[in-house]
């Protein structure tokens, strides 16, 4: 570590020991050329030293020019490009070039400017295009490797993306998307030798994009461009790696593009826990069909949350623990997909199929401190889980232009997954004597099937009329859930001389069942929209929303589990149909007139539940339910571009939410015999009132960057799940709706900016969260109040082609407060540091290292834990076109990796140590399909 700050000190200095350039661009006549661009280049291989931007004097002046000769650029609209070799004189500290005179660009010099006039970035508008070219980074990089060293771009370890100060959260290649909406795959798959322009840009919606009128929404965007010589042919890149302990990989990927069609195969598999997985399939791995495709036919505002997940929720069922993750446990992954896109004037084609496959081990210990209004107890557990998922996933979107006012969209979406999961957790339970008075062994097994399908229709009418249009969608949407889970659950309880707790009735805890669910739900929605221009100005649109939900779930418990009809246990079998319709009629009126955008709305919506609970399909009626709920939804935004650079915007909205199928469902859960839960059928909407407001400022010369972001939410109705503890320690949970449900407040400030243009930049966030959650614990109302707050800093160092280096801090405090239970008030706090390094030696050798330290404490649960974590790897790229590289790599070199995590809730606060991925080595060998080129300075590094 010493030796890179070493490298840092040596850096200032050669910055401190520099010289200035000025001069000015004038056109022939010589007047000024305002805010034209200046770039300094290397004159060895043209990369990028440092830009700018003339004033409205036309005058630019570069400072700290490290010694040595450069290339000075300048380009401006309309005239061609000046290009000028500066010598170094070390009798001069400044250098005055004077005033530079651009010529008009002629028609018959427009080939040439082609030619020569690139220059390192561009600016058109709010869209910023980098010339990939002149950012070197190593052979055998990836586009995410490229975006690192690209002025005013931010990537974090796990390799999420900021431009501007803002989140990608869009990222095409060629145009087209790139396996669906999913920004990494084509960051961390596709080659930075293949990319010849990155372009930025404000995205307008998709909705915006339908009607031609701007809705004051936008999503930052990053489009890929390829270089000619790959746009053909096929390219690609192939890794495979051994390693102790066991370890293997694999991954490789294959691309063929041309001028209409787009296609790629990317594929993986090992035991080094790169899973791949997303939230979607730790969704699967529970059960239920959580799915967000990006395609929005609700038109309108407001929509209320209309999707319905299947999942429990609560608290302390048995399953798939919280703790899980990708990098969590040990697992062993495979995947392959493959993305296919066909793009003419008329018909656009987007489609990709992927599936995956993990399993995974996971080994943790817990302790959780629980506490009730009179006492308090612990628990402490070993807890063992395998889970197992096989997952299906396909898209396709088809587009075609009937004419030149009509347009026609379908898509569809569909999953498909298997899972296999069991849990064994051995707890202790301990009075406050510190004896251990109770022993619990919850065992379940389950198997399961998953199954999504969505797809819908999209007309579109533009009229002669500017900005009048007509918009009509249609979709249909099919969720099932079928699952067997065998569930255990033995006890032994003792006596001990503090405080004891009553026997438990051994015929009510025992628990040895089966447990058969199936569940399903079917949507279909239609939309309408009309746009009418009433001036230049201002927009008039009405709207209309109608959606039909069917939803059932069949649950038969068998005890003891044999599937046979005399052993149904008619308690906890049930059989629960539901129908869920929504009608929304609502109207907007909407400005826009230079770079300001103000709208105001008001929907009418009705909600409307209507429900049976019987003893069994088609069996004996329990309860009937029916209640319909209508409210207005109000809607206001203002957003104002002060200039290219910067926006304000100001938004509120009210947004009801129906209940999910599981809060609803009135059937006791007892897989946990320690814990009994069950839904209300009565439950209300939930209302959501909200207020936020965010600023972002980017200047293009200098490339700092503002975000700013707040936010405040206030609940009505909220639905909760209400505890009650019994004497025995048995929890009865229980949902219900508060009515004044508490409130949470936000705020985000992040700051980038260059110390050294191109070369060091850094950036700064301040962060923090409260609110208010409240629930019922005994019959009394139990506040939990939260608050958070952190800073988290960085530095992406890259002095040269041949190094990066990127370091980043972040601490945060966190506190907790309980109404009731003030004794457990609890303060967290949390550090970490993470350092990303890579250079390159003689003779294309590169070492890379990662380090990442983490420090938590917590007083009120003896927690301090301090964990730093080394990998790092060397290899070599060789071969006629670079087309090899063997790799040796180590991954957590102190053999220190372990989990660690800490969480308040209600009435509890736990900590959590769990098993993680440890020390190994592996070699692992790659081949480049087309091969990379270098690109170094030959007198440097190569042969």
């Amino acid at each position: 570590m010493k030796k890179l700050f070493f490298l840092l000190l040596l850096f200032y200095q050669g910055y401190s020991q520099s010289y200035t350039i000025k001069g000015s661009l004038v056109d022939t006549t010589n007047a000024p050329l305002e805010f034209a661009t200046i770039f300094l280049l290397n004159p060895s291989d043209s990369t990028m030293l440092t830009f700018g931007r003339t004033d409205a004097a036309g005058q630019f002046e570069f400072k700290g020019v490290k010694k040595g000769d450069v290339v000075l650029q300048a380009t401006f609209i309309g005239f061609l490009p000046y290009k000028e070799t500066i010598p170094f004189d070390p009798n001069k500290l400044t250098v005055d070039l004077g005033a530079l005179k651009l010529k008009p660009i002629d028609k018959e010099l427009y080939e040439v400017v082609i030619k020569t006039a690139k220059a390192p970035m561009s600016f058109k508008g709010d869209t910023v295009e980098y010339d990939a070219s002149k950012f070197k980074v190593p052979p055998g990089s990836t586009v995410e490797d490229l975006l690192r060293r690209l002025p005013g771009f931010q990537v974090d370890s796990d390799g999420n993306i900021k431009a501007q100060g803002e989140n990608i959260t869009k990222v095409m290649v060629g145009g087209k998307r790139f396996f669906g909406s999913d920004p990494k795959a084509a960051t961390k798959n596709l080659p930075s030798e293949a990319i010849s322009k990155v372009q930025v840009y404000n995205d307008t919606s998709e909705q915006s994009k339908l009607t031609g009128v701007a809705d004051g929404q936008t999503e930052k965007t990053l489009n890929l461009e390829l270089k000619d010589e790959y746009k053909k042919g096929a390219f690609g890149k192939l890794t495979a790696g051994v390693g102790t302990e066991d370890r293997l990989m694999a991954k490789g990927n294959y691309n063929r593009f041309d001028d209409k069609n787009q296609f790629s195969i990317i594929g993986f598999g090992n035991n080094i826990n790169q899973s791949g997985l997303s939230s979607n399939d730790y969704q699967d791995f529970k059960g239920s069909q959580s799915y967000n495709w990006g395609d929005n036919v609700d038109f309108g505002f407001s929509t209320g949350d209309m999707i319905i997940f299947m999942e429990g929720g609560g608290g302390e069922g048995l399953g798939v623990p919280q703790s899980w993750g990708p990098d969590r446990g040990q697992s062993k992954n495979f995947a392959g997909g493959i993305n296919y896109n066909y793009d003419t004037k008329k018909d656009k084609i987007s489609s990709n199929y992927f599936y995956n496959k993990s399993e995974q081990q996971l080994k943790q210990e817990r302790f959780r401190n629980i506490f009730l209004p009179t006492t308090q107890y612990n628990v402490s557990s070993q807890e063992f889980y395998k889970n197992a998922i096989g997952n299906h996933r396909m898209s396709v979107r088809y587009e075609r232009e009937l004419d030149s006012l009509r347009t026609l969209i379908a898509y569809a979406n569909g999953r498909l997954a298997d899972r296999d999961n069991i849990s064994d957790v051995k707890q202790q339970y301990f009075n406050l004597q510190n004896e251990r008075f109770r022993d619990q062994n919850p065992y379940s097994t389950s198997l399961g099937t998953t199954s999504a399908l969505e797809s819908s229709v999209l007309f579109r009418n533009k009229f002669k009329k500017v900005g009048r249009s007509f918009l009509w969608s249609g979709t249909y949407k099919l969720d099932y859930n079928d699952n067997e889970a065998l569930q255990q659950s033995a006890f032994q309880q003792y006596v001990v001389g503090g405080e004891n707790f009553p026997i438990l009735d051994s015929n009510s805890v025992r628990l040895n069942q089966l447990s058969l669910g199936l569940t399903k739900s079917t949507i279909l929605k239609s939309s309408l929209l009309y746009n009418e221009p009433i001036s230049k100005t201002v927009t008039w649109d009405i709207f209309a929303n109608i959606s039909k939900n069917w939803q059932s779930t069949d649950r038969n418990i068998y005890s003891p589990p044999l599937q046979n009809i005399a052993n149904r246990n008619e308690d906890l079998s049930v059989f629960f149909d539901n129908e869920l319709d929504l009608q929304r009629v609502g109207s907007s009126i909407k400005y826009t007139n230079k770079g300001t955008f103000a709208m105001f709305g008001l929907a009418a919506q009705n909600l409307s539940l209507n429900g049976e609970v019987l003893s069994a399909e088609g069996g004996k009626l329990h309860t009937r339910i029916g209640k319909n709920f209508f409210k207005l939804l109000p809607t206001a935004s203002f957003r104002y571009s002060i200039s290219n650079n910067s926006r304000f915007h100001l938004g509120a909205n009210v947004k009801q939410s129906a209940p999910t199928l599981a809060q609803l469902m009135p059937f006791i859960d007892n897989s946990n015999p320690m814990f009994i839960s069950t839904g209300n059928p009565d439950l209300k909407p939930s209302t959501t009132r909200e207020i936020t407001a965010n600023y972002t400022y980017f200047n293009d010369i200098s490339f700092f960057s503002l975000f700013a972001f707040g936010s405040y939410r206030n609940y009505r109705d909220r639905i909760v799940y209400n505890r009650e503890v019994r004497e025995d320690l048995v929890t009865y949970s229980s949902t219900s709706n508060i009515k004044n449900g508490g409130d949470n407040y936000n705020f985000h400030l992040g700051l980038n900016f260059p110390i050294k243009k191109t070369k060091l930049m850094a950036d700064l966030s301040l962060y923090g969260n409260a609110g208010k959650s409240p629930l019922y614990i005994n019959e009394v109302l139990n506040t939990n109040q939260f608050t958070s707050v952190g800073i988290s800093t960085g530095l992406n160092f890259t002095p040269a082609p041949w190094m990066a280096w990127f370091v980043g801090y972040n601490t945060s405090h966190s506190k907790t407060n309980y109404s009731i239970f003030k004794q457990q008030n609890q303060k967290y706090y949390a550090q970490s540091f993470n350092s990303d390094l890579s250079f390159q030696l003689p003779n294309k050798y590169f070492i890379t290292s990662l380090f990442n330290y983490t420090f938590q404490k917590n007083e009120r649960i003896n927690l301090e834990q301090h964990l730093p974590i080394l990998g790092f790897s060397a290899y070599k790229i060789f071969g006629k076109k670079n087309q090899h590289e063997i790799r040796l790599t180590a991954h957590d070199v102190f053999n220190r990796n372990l989990g660690v995590s800490q969480s308040a809730s209600a009435n509890e606060v736990s900590y959590t140590n769990t098993s993680m991925l440890s020390r190994y080595y592996m070699l692992s060998y790659s081949f480049n399909i087309r091969g990379m080129k270098t690109q170094i300075k030959r007198n440097r590094w190569e042969d």
